[in-house]
Order: structure tokens, then C-alpha cells, then sequence
């Protein structure tokens, strides 16, 4: 039953007799509240005479008179248009469609704007547009009002002009053919049809010219992999929503890997379907050596190092394919992975198996076991070409350049000074070359040490073109006119080929061709064009020479380090976006790091430890990582990571970075120096050094006052053989010396919601993967603050939405009873009980969304002695921000912990120095929601904005409003249908028939405070 299991949200809380762990859960504020501040001098109040009734008069007028002081809003003056634009209407949003890829990241987007200013991102919905932003586009809205972004190009560190740099370009290109030396073009992945046709012909006037395609994390193993087979160097777009089981060798498919965006497919495989008690989901297998997003959703996780899942990559193969290619794994691993490669021969065309082991012989066998299943998951129809780098070029570029034959070199959308292993090698050769320009959004490491530093504009500024898959066309349109002095690379491109005209121009030209059967403005307004599909012409290789090629692999000497990009901050294009610093990692819940992971096995032969202090603060030890190469990282933060493989350790790029970054940015450590080779497996050892981390960790915050009935879950056995009573236990209580269901009993009068709207949101454990696309979402709807590690740290962070992520014991309460009862004799106990207490190795992991839940029977609307928070007829919990005098009484008497207080005035702060404290950064800021000032409580408002302005444009218009127009930001974002958000009083609704499953249920149901969020119980396929 769900209420038996043993959940924990960190490793600490495994430890009974911790007191700071125990403190923790029943503090609503983790540290003493500075009275002393609010009420003067201690010294003087104590030698002060007076009497109790005078006493309260002077406490009531001076905390009367600090917080109309602190309540008090900043006067703005409005300045209206002279000559208003006719496209403009005031207070009324538009929405362009467009397309991101930045070379990492890619999306179909509508972008809203607001008197001109995009504030906001939302995904395309329309048909074809089938890639959605995940957190790090949701928060680039941010990064085009960066204060530290290149304004205006410079040669040689000084300001300059773009004729200038036109003429410096032109000149050292003619010299570079006189002399009969290298031209170079060291791009991303442009996936641009009309930048690669730009390139072609600059290549073609320029013969001494080359193309060099560099990606900062590489794909280009599986791309060699991939070419050899089918003779086009692209990636496999999977659907795995035709899976019924899904075997990922290291990759995190959830997460990152070859792009991302596969969520949504997983999703609806995810979700139980059918017959009421036949009802199926998927089978999720996972091998790794770091917990990832994926590993937390598998239904199976086996924690092996790279070297164990290469062996086991050739046992699939083996099994899969009738192949007898020894290989050498523990047998208890080799059992578990016979098991596996049954289940995936049995399901036929409806397995799938993918592997991010960068190796191409581990991903011929990829495409090896995917062919023999005849995979429909796997199709070649409609390939990504989202990765087209080459380490093999890359490093030929580098050694050309030191031996001193390239003459010019020109970089756009890359940053190797920083994200190279060897950057002080291409650093050296930049310095042999005639003429470097780096086109760049920031003054970034390679810009700031290259001839020219080319402002280059952000993508919400720019016209361009896509394929992230083949047969789809995207369009890339300027939301806003550029806000500084830029030009984009294929506009000197044109230059330097001597085509006239802009690149508009030359993009709509080259657009005819590819959008045969539609027009230009139809696909401008779509931001979508869909033609026809083709599919890779098949092949094959020497898939056994492969297998044995890949069983010869040895395993590291000393520790394994894998080396991955996390959620929040990707390949750290975006380390600048405090959106993004303080997003909370889904699986370790610290933001403002990067860190080593290491399992509690290693991390206690080590001698490195975490520890959760007084304040709810973590801190952990340091470690020095040093490669076998002897590459060297020194005090790199340790987190002992539940889930992790003993003998590995976990390092994220993206960090490290110094150059064009605010002070406050400039956090961890460059995991990419560590990149030896492009090989995200390297060899290393661990020390533990000296000192002592401080992290801004929130697994120790906000634990719903340690009760239970939190997450409910089954297995699909059960769900499909027991009735729900079993599965979903209703909680019940005593009424009249009788046991009665919690649901029947009423503290207060209920009115009638029949009525009108009433909005309920419905969040399905199943289908959530803890991508935290919906937090970014949030942040930027709701104008939420940044508030900085320091005060994240003393559990002051301001996210109207969290995402708690629990670990579970694979015991139940009740079992481990047993089990100990069961025990015969003292070697049966030591055993027993040392496998009892290692529930952090490898622990099941569930993600929950929590906001505020919006509650019939509010607590917090009971104890408000202002009148500050209120119940609305459509469900929604209203804060009144200019009643509330900050008494936190409703943050006290709230179950969910949802309610969040403004210690400090976060806007126009120095002492906050993000985005809310310059003039730039302010503009991404919503007009529909008030930016709030010190003293106030907020929360989540069920985005009440955004379902009013629904409501009145319906009524505007004279129509019903349709189920599915009702959004919140957090909805909108959420791809994988984890969040249904709507009108539970329209019965038709998806929202209303989600209310009446028999997986529903609330949180802490057994406090009667009848939430307007429901919840759908997690059935796991075990």
C-alpha cells in the first residue's frame, strides 16, 4: 500500500538519531527570527519602565509604522506613445512564431510580446512544430536583456564600426590567397539551409577556404556510427511512444541527450491505457553510472560503471542478435541484463534501445540490436540535424593553426577558449594566426582574445532558417529590433561574397525552393513548413567485429568520471541567466554549483561527506579530481549522490565560466578542462582537500512538516488486480465515535462551486519527469525574484513552484519489520541489517510538482488578520498584495509549505544584482503581474491573469470558451501532459473527467483543506 513505503529527500534524513534533520521538519523558520532588528535596541527596551498596556501601544505604532514603510510601492511615471504603432495596442499581447537553435538547444516557440518587448516563451502547437522548450529556452527570454552582452563589435579590444570590420575581413581574406594559406570557418551545427548555402558559395570564391563544424559536447561518435551505416552523417529521431520497452544504455534520454525533446513521446507510453484491469504502460530499463532524469523514471535501474555497460551492450547484442562474443561482467549484473535482453527480444517491434556511450562501436551495435528488432521507435525517416560536429576536424584545425598555416579564422556560435580540454593549445594557435573574429553574443573567452569581437545579435532579434529534422522547415523571426549595435555572421557573409542586399532577402529567396506549395508569410506566421519525409537508405557493417572491438574495453584505473550536462545550465552558453543559476537540479535540489558526485560507498572510503547544519544549510567536503593524463581540477564541491555507481563519479560542464559574467555568476568549476579527447569517460582519482562547501541545497527545506500521504504509488500488478481502496487508500477519520473517509467531513460551510468557472490543475506522477521546463515557466509569467545562493542557502528561495524529489526505500515499512523479525542467528543479523542501511544505493526516485494548492477550505485565508488572502468563486486563492503586513501567520498555517515571504525588496537592489536591478533586465518583466515589494507574502496565483484575459477575450468575441484554453504557465510548459489544467465545472472537460479517475487523489487529504490541485497516484512497471 502507498502510505507503507519509505520515502527520504536526502541521504541525512536516513539518519534516526539526527536532531538537526528532526529540527529541520518541524521549524517553520530554519533560523531565529531577528526581532532585535524590528524593535530598536535590546538594551534600551529592557531599562525602559513602562507598562504592559504602554509596552503594546509601542510595539503595535512602530511595527505598524515599519510596515507601511516597507509596503509602501515605488511611484512610476508612464510616458505615453506620440505616435502609437498601428500593430500596438496597448496592454494586449502579441505572439510571433519562431524557431531556437542555438547550436544545443532547439524549439518551435510563440513568443509574446508586450508593447513591443518579448516577455515570454511558449511552445508552438501547431501541426509539424513538435519540439517544445525545455527550461534553459524557456529562461533565453532573459538572456536577450543580459546587461553584459557585446554591445558593438571591437578590433583589437577597442570599439569599431561593422564597415570597419567588413574591411579588416576583406583585406585579410584577399592576403590570405595571396599567400596560399588556410581560411577557416569554425561554426555549430548551423542546420540552416541558407547560412550552409551562404558558406558554400563563400567556399567556393575562397578555395583555399574549409568548414569546421565543432560541437561543445560531441555527438560525433554516434554520427561516424550512423554515417557508416546509412551514409548521412545524422541522428536517429526515436519515438518511444511506439516503445512498450525501452532499454537506454548511459543515456539520458530524458535529459540532454542528442538534443532532447523525447519526454513527450516517453510520456504517453507512460501513462496507463486500456481496459479497465488490463490497463498497460511501458517497461522502462535504465544502465547507468549517474542518476539522471532518466534513471529516475526507469521502472528498472542497474548502477554500473561505462565499462560494465559497453560488456553489457555486447551481452544484448549477443542475446538479441544470436552472437557469441565473450565478455566479461559480475554475474549478478550478467543475470539482470539476461533478463533484459529477453524482455527486449520478446517485445519485438515494440522495443527500443538507445546508449549514449561515445564510442562508435558501441553505437553500430545501436543500430545492430534496433535492426534485428525491426524497432518501430527507430526510424530513419526524418533524421535530427541538430549535431553535425567532428572531432576529428576540430583537432586538425588545432594543429594547422599551430603549425601556422591558418591565416583567418572566423568563429561563429562557438567558445573553444573556454570549452575545449586542450584550450590553451588553441589559445597558443589562435595567437599564430593573422587575423581571428569570433561573432558572439558575449565578450566570452575566444572573443576577448581575438582580432575582432563581432557583436552578434540574440535569436529573438534575428531572421534565419531551420531543419532540425529532415522534410521540416522552421522560420526564425525577430520578435523586437536589435538592442545594441550587432549584425549577424551571414549578413558579413553576403558582404564578403559581394551579394547585395540583406539577408531577409536573401532568406525569403532562398525559402522558394523549400516551401514549394505554401507561401512565405504562411510559413512566417506557422513558423512551420512540412514537406516531405525521407528516410536514410538502409545498411550495414561488421556489427560483430563491433561487438568484439567493444568487449576488449577495460575498465578505468582508479575511478570512472562521466562527464554530463545538467538540466539547468546545458553547455553553458547561458551561465549569465540567473533564472537558470538558481533553478534547483531536479535530482540533487542545489542550484548555484556544479559539483562532483560520488555514491556513499566511495564517498566513505574517501573520507568525503555531506551534512545538512544548523540552518538547513548543506555543506559537503572539497575533493581534487586528477586525470591519468594528469589534467587537474582542484576544489571541486562533493555531493554523495544516492543512485550513483560505486566507482564512478559525476562532473557537469556549463560551468567555471568567467569572462562576461556578473560577479555573482561566476560559480563551480570548468568541468570541460577535463574533456580530454572528447571523451566524456575519463580515468581519475579522487583526494579529499581541505575546507568546507557551503550549498545552496533545498532537499532539507520545505518537507511538508515530515508527514506522510505525500506520494502515493503501485505497481501495475497490483493496479490492474486490487481495487482502487487497496492502491489509493482514502484516509479516514472519527466522526460521531465512527470511522468515516476524511472527504465527507467538512470543518466549514461549503458554497455552492457549481456555478461559473472553477479551475482545478491536475498533475500526473506518471507522466512527470522533473524537467522543471514549468518552474522556468513560472519565473517568467509571474515576474518571480532571483534572491541569490546566500539566501536560497537559509531556505529563502522565491519559486512559486518547486519540484520535491523523493527517494524511496525499496522496503516497505511493514517488510523491513518482518525482515528483521525473520532474523536467525548473528551472521544472519550483521548481514541483514548492513544491507538495511545502504537504502541509498540505488533508491527509486519520484518527482512531485507543488504549488500552492489553491485550497476550498484555505488555512491560510482563516488566520490572515488583514483580510491579505481570500477564497475566489472560480477556486482560486487570491493574495491582496497592499493588505498583507507580512505576519507570516499563513505561511505558519499552511500544510504545503507553498507561501513564500520578500525578506527584502528584490527589485532595484544592489544588493540582489540580477535582472530586476538594471533597467535592461526589468524589461522582460510581465505588466499583467505586480512586482512585490519587502514585507509581502506570495505564492502561486493559479496565474488568475492569464484565465481572466481567456475569459474576456471569449466574451470579447461572443463565443463559449473551448476546453484547453484555460492555461497557466506551468501547463502550457509541461510536454509530457503531467499538467491538465481547466474548468472542472465544464463536465466535457479533461480536467473534470481527470478529477473522477480512480488515481486521483490530494495531498494530506486527511487535513480537509480540499485542494484545487489533484494528484494522479504513480504506478511503476516493476
Amino acid at each position: 500500500m502507498s502510505s507503507n513505503k519509505k520515502y527520504w529527500k536526502s541521504v541525512e534524513e536516513l539518519d534516526g538519531n539526527s536532531s538537526i534533520v528532526e529540527a529541520l521538519r518541524n521549524n517553520e523558520f530554519v533560523e531565529e527570527i531577528p526581532t532585535d532588528e524590528f524593535l530598536g535596541n535590546d538594551g534600551a527596551l529592557s531599562s525602559t519602565a513602562t507598562t504592559r498596556r504602554d509596552f503594546l501601544k509601542y510595539v503595535g505604532f512602530t511595527t505598524a509604522a515599519a510596515t507601511l514603510a516597507a509596503c509602501e510601492g515605488p511611484v512610476h511615471l508612464s510616458i505615453p506613445y506620440v505616435v502609437q504603432p498601428e500593430q500596438i495596442i496597448p496592454g494586449i499581447a502579441d505572439y510571433y512564431a519562431t524557431t531556437v537553435f542555438d547550436g544545443y538547444d532547439f524549439a518551435n516557440l510563440l513568443v509574446k510580446t508586450r508593447e513591443g518587448r518579448p516577455i515570454k516563451v511558449d511552445n508552438n502547437t501547431m501541426a509539424g512544430a513538435k519540439f517544445a522548450a525545455n527550461a534553459r529556452i524557456h529562461a533565453s527570454v532573459l538572456s536577450l536583456y543580459d546587461s553584459m552582452r557585446l554591445k558593438e563589435p571591437k578590433i583589437a579590444g577597442k570599439s569599431a564600426t561593422w564597415v570597419d570590420v567588413d574591411a579588416k575581413l576583406k583585406s585579410s581574406l584577399a592576403e590570405a590567397k595571396a599567400k596560399g594559406k588556410q581560411v577557416v570557418l569554425l561554426t555549430n551545427t548551423l542546420a540552416s539551409p541558407s547560412t550552409e548555402k551562404l558558406i558554400a558559395d563563400f567556399l567556393g570564391k575562397n578555395p583555399n577556404a574549409k568548414h569546421v563544424i565543432y560541437d561543445a559536447v560531441s555527438e560525433s561518435e554516434t554520427l561516424d556510427a550512423f554515417e557508416m551505416v546509412y551514409g548521412e552523417r545524422a541522428l536517429v529521431d526515436y519515438d518511444f511512444s511506439k516503445a512498450s520497452v525501452i532499454v537506454s544504455v548511459g543515456a539520458d534520454f530524458l535529459g540532454d541527450w542528442q538534443g532532447g525533446n523525447y519526454d513527450s513521446g516517453y510520456a504517453k507510453g507512460r501513462i496507463p491505457q486500456g481496459p479497465k484491469g488490463n490497463q498497460k504502460i511501458s517497461r522502462h530499463f535504465q544502465l547507468e553510472s549517474n542518476m539522471t532524469l532518466s534513471g529516475a523514471a526507469a521502472d528498472k535501474r542497474l548502477a554500473i560503471s561505462t565499462a560494465n555497460q559497453k560488456q553489457a551492450l555486447v551481452l544484448l547484442y549477443n542475446l538479441v542478435a544470436g552472437a557469441s562474443i565473450p565478455v566479461t561482467l559480475d554475474a549478478k549484473v550478467k543475470a539482470e541484463v539476461t533478463k533484459i535482453a529477453q524482455e527486449l527480444g520478446k517485445a519485438g517491434s515494440k522495443g527500443v534501445l538507445v546508449s549514449g556511450i561515445q564510442d562508435k562501436n558501441a553505437q553500430l551495435l545501436v543500430l545492430a540490436i534496433n535492426q534485428v528488432l525491426k524497432s518501430e521507435a527507430f526510424t530513419t525517416v526524418g533524421t535530427r540535424q541538430i549535431r553535425k560536429g567532428s572531432n576529428q576536424k576540430v583537432a586538425q584545425l588545432i594543429s594547422d593553426m599551430n603549425a601556422g598555416s591558418v591565416h583567418t579564422l572566423i568563429m561563429s556560435g562557438v567558445n573553444p577558449v573556454y570549452t575545449l580540454a586542450n584550450a590553451k593549445e588553441f589559445a597558443d594557435g589562435l595567437k599564430k594566426v593573422s587575423l581571428s573574429a569570433s561573432f558572439s553574443l558575449k565578450e566570452d573567452e575566444t572573443a576577448s582574445v581575438t582580432t575582432i569581437a563581432a557583436a552578434a545579435p540574440h535569436y529573438l532579434e534575428s531572421w534565419g532558417d531551420v531543419v532540425i529534422t529532415k522534410g521540416t522547415y522552421s522560420l526564425t523571426q525577430p520578435t523586437i529590433r536589435p538592442l545594441f549595435n550587432t549584425k549577424q555572421f551571414q549578413d558579413v557573409l553576403l558582404s564578403l561574397n559581394g551579394i547585395p542586399g540583406t539577408y531577409y532577402t536573401y532568406l525569403k529567396a532562398s525559402a522558394a525552393s523549400i516551401i514549394a506549395g505554401s507561401s512565405w508569410n504562411q510559413v512566417l506566421h506557422d513558423g512551420i513548413f512540412v514537406g516531405a519525409i525521407p528516410a536514410a537508405a538502409g545498411g550495414t557493417a561488421d556489427y560483430n567485429g563491433a561487438a568484439s572491438a567493444l568487449a576488449q574495453s577495460k575498465a578505468a584505473v582508479g575511478l570512472e568520471l562521466v562527464l554530463y550536462s545538467k538540466t539547468g545550465l546545458g553547455d553553458g552558453q547561458q551561465a549569465n541567466n540567473p533564472w537558470l543559476q538558481e533553478f534547483p537540479d531536479p535530482i540533487t535540489r542545489v542550484s548555484w554549483d556544479n559539483y562532483v558526485t560520488v555514491s556513499a560507498a566511495d564517498a566513505k572510503q574517501l573520507g568525503l561527506s555531506n551534512e545538512i547544519v544548523a540552518n538547513g544549510g548543506l555543506n559537503g567536503s572539497y575533493a581534487t579530481i586528477k586525470t591519468v593524463d594528469g589534467l587537474t581540477l582542484e576544489k571541486v564541491p562533493v555531493i554523495v549522490q544516492p543512485g550513483q555507481a560505486v566507482g564512478t563519479v559525476g562532473l557537469a560542464f556549463g560551468y567555471g565560466k568567467k569572462a562576461g559574467l556578473k560577479e555573482e555568476m561566476q560559480v563551480g568549476v570548468n568541468a570541460y578542462s577535463l574533456y580530454k579527447g572528447f571523451n566524456n569517460v575519463q580515468a581519475v582519482t579522487l583526494t579529499k582537500a581541505d575546507g568546507e562547501h557551503e550549498f545552496a541545497c533545498v532537499q532539507g527545506q520545505k518537507t511538508l512538516m515530515g508527514r506522510g500521504d505525500i506520494i502515493k504509488e503501485t505497481t501495475l500488478e497490483i493496479f490492474n488486480t486490487k481495487d482502487a481502496e487497496h492502491w489509493n487508500e482514502q484516509p479516514m477519520v472519527s466522526l460521531d465515535h465512527k470511522e468515516v473517509k476524511a472527504t465527507t467531513v467538512d470543518l466549514w460551510t461549503s458554497f455552492d462551486r457549481s456555478v461559473g468557472h472553477h479551475f482545478n490543475l491536475s498533475i500526473d506522477l506518471n507522466a512527470c519527469t522533473g524537467c522543471g521546463s514549468c518552474v522556468i515557466a513560472c519565473h517568467a509569467e509571474n515576474n518571480v525574484p532571483v534572491v541569490g545562493k546566500s539566501e536560497v542557502r537559509r531556505s529563502r528561495d522565491m519559486h512559486w513552484l518547486r519540484i520535491d524529489r523523493y527517494y524511496s526505500s525499496e522496503e516497505t515499512f511493514a517488510g523491513d519489520n518482518e525482515r528483521k523479525e525473520n532474523i536467525a542467528g548473528l551472521s544472519s543479523s550483521l548481514s541483514t541489517f548492513n544491507e538495511m542501511e545502504n537504502a541509498s544505493d540505488n533508491p527509486q526516485v519520484a518527482f512531485q510538482p507543488v504549488m500552492c494548492q489553491h485550497c476550498n477550505h484555505a488555512p491560510c485565508e482563516t488566520v490572515c488578520p488583514v483580510a491579505a488572502t481570500s477564497h475566489s468563486r472560480q477556486g482560486q486563492n487570491h493574495m491582496a498584495y497592499n493588505r498583507c503586513v507580512g505576519t507570516r501567520y499563513c505561511a505558519n498555517n499552511c500544510p504545503y509549505k507553498v507561501r513564500r515571504f520578500n525578506w527584502f525588496l528584490y527589485s532595484k537592489n544592489s544588493e540582489f544584482d540580477f535582472h530586476m536591478n538594471d533597467d535592461l533586465g526589468r524589461m522582460v518583466l510581465n505588466p499583467d503581474v505586480s512586482v512585490r515589494s519587502r514585507g509581502v507574502m506570495e505564492k502561486c496565483s493559479m496565474c488568475i491573469q492569464k484565465t481572466q484575459a481567456t475569459i474576456l477575450a471569449a466574451k470579447n468575441e461572443g463565443r463559449a470558451i473551448v476546453d484547453g484554453e484555460f492555461q497557466t504557465a506551468c501547463s502550457s510548459a509541461c510536454t509530457t501532459g503531467a499538467m491538465i489544467f481547466g474548468d472542472v465545472n465544464d463536465k466535457e472537460s479533461k480536467v473534470a473527467k481527470l478529477a473522477e479517475d480512480e488515481r486521483m487523489y490530494h495531498l494530506l487529504e486527511h487535513v480537509g483543506t480540499k485542494p484545487n490541485v489533484f494528484y494522479h497516484v504513480k504506478v511503476r512497471n516493476t
